[in-house]
């Protein structure tokens, strides 16, 4: 299915800027009239992450005009094994910065708004309205369906990726074009029901792959050129070097967006404070003094810890909270079970620790105060 060219062309391009886009000069639907629709585009990047990173480098390097890029993650030196757009000096900076600061020594003329920021539901409607297609490079399911629900108030179409282990997807979610991810998806999914890029891991190189794909298809939609994937779901396995595709529809008895009110209780659910938590900040400064009182439960995986942990931080796998309750933490404990000091619950980004003390709450003695380390093991990294 062809579609018209979503932006406009702009003026001519000088000799000097032409010169560097020659090769989209001799390309057929591209030419001279496409490269300045490019020139004029507005594009909207969501995470500067694992997806992010090659889409911006290939949308910046096509001459798309004007990028905006929203983030509110810092580099970590894990992120370098897929997430090619930073380096090691980068580790600790804004993802967002850091991307308008790799795009500028590669070409000074495109425009990079970094927001480090997280998309929520008081600045989408603002963002989505002041661009002319959106990138969907987030990795929560809060934040995709705010995409769609904020892409359907709008009418901004959405070029959609997700990765997992070795398996990536891709579609274009056109509102009154084609099939949207509510149409696809129905239900948002709950925070845990898939592993997350540091518990189940991801094959570095599937990010290039899908982020270029998602770069593809949003150069395909600003010049209007070829058979964009709205209503066709491409998956991608890099173990079988396959590609291949599920056709989808929209669903008629689909009740349409109309505001953005559900996925606001989701969003507020992902992001919001616990009247348990204990700040990073503060989890350092205790055992910078030798605080006595505090101990620090790790609910990761072994390989997880092996990359990074607390020092003295007690293992005490998530599953097994799941399964034996308080007995799991009092034999890890031992003979400090009892002592009424604060136990500090940590995972790598807040969540799982927040389960563990869920999980925690009919079995643990009165005595026991549960603390949950905001931000995980992400945030003390940043902090200490």
């Amino acid at each position: 299915m062809s579609l018209p060219a979503l932006v406009e062309p702009g003026p001519p391009l000088p000799p000097a800027r032409a010169a560097r886009f020659a090769r989209h000069f001799t390309l057929p639907g591209v030419g001279e009239i496409g490269q300045r629709r490019l020139a004029a585009a507005r594009v909207l990047v969501i995470g500067a992450g694992g997806l992010g990173a090659p889409a911006i480098q290939y949308l910046s390097a096509a001459g798309v005009g004007r990028l905006t890029v929203i983030d509110d993650d810092r580099v970590e030196r894990s992120n370098l094994q897929r997430q090619v757009l930073h380096s090691e000096a980068d580790v600790g900076r804004p993802k967002a910065e850091s991307a308008r600061a790799e795009v500028a020594l590669r070409d000074p003329e495109v425009e990079v708004m970094a927001l480090v920021a997280r998309l929520d539901p008081d600045n989408a409607l603002e963002l989505f309205r002041a661009h002319d297609l959106v990138l969907d490079g987030s990795d929560n399911f809060a934040t995709r369906y705010l995409v769609n629900d904020a892409a359907e108030l709008t009418g901004t179409p959405v070029i959609w990726g997700s990765i997992h282990r070795f398996d990536g997807q891709v579609s274009v979610f056109w509102p009154a074009r084609g099939p949207m991810l509510r149409d696809l998806f129905p239900e948002i999914p709950d925070a845990e029901s898939i592993d997350s890029c540091a518990t189940g891991g991801v094959f570095g190189v599937l990010c290039g792959a899908v982020g270029s794909a998602m770069a593809a298809e949003a150069l395909k939609l600003i010049c209007g050129i070829g058979e964009p994937l709205v209503g066709r779901l491409a998956r991608y396995d890099a173990l079988a070097a396959r590609w291949d595709e599920l056709r989808f529809i929209s669903d008629p008895d689909r009740s349409p967006v109309t505001d953005l009110e559900e996925v606001a209780v989701v969003c507020r659910a992902v992001t919001r404070g616990r009247d348990d938590d204990i700040t990073a900040g503060e989890v350092s400064a205790r055992l910078n003094e030798s605080a006595a009182g505090l101990t620090v439960i790790d609910v990761r995986t072994a390989a997880e810890r092996r990359l990074d942990s607390i020092e003295g931080s007690l293992h005490v796998p998530l599953e097994r909270i799941l399964t034996e309750g308080w007995a799991a933490v009092a034999g890890a404990l031992g003979d400090s079970a009892d002592d009424g000091r604060d136990i500090v619950i940590t995972c790598q980004a807040g969540l799982r620790s927040a389960r563990a003390i869920d999980a925690l709450a009919d079995s643990a003695p009165p005595e026991a105060v549960l603390r949950n380390l905001a931000g995980g093991m992400d945030a003390y990294a940043a902090a200490r």
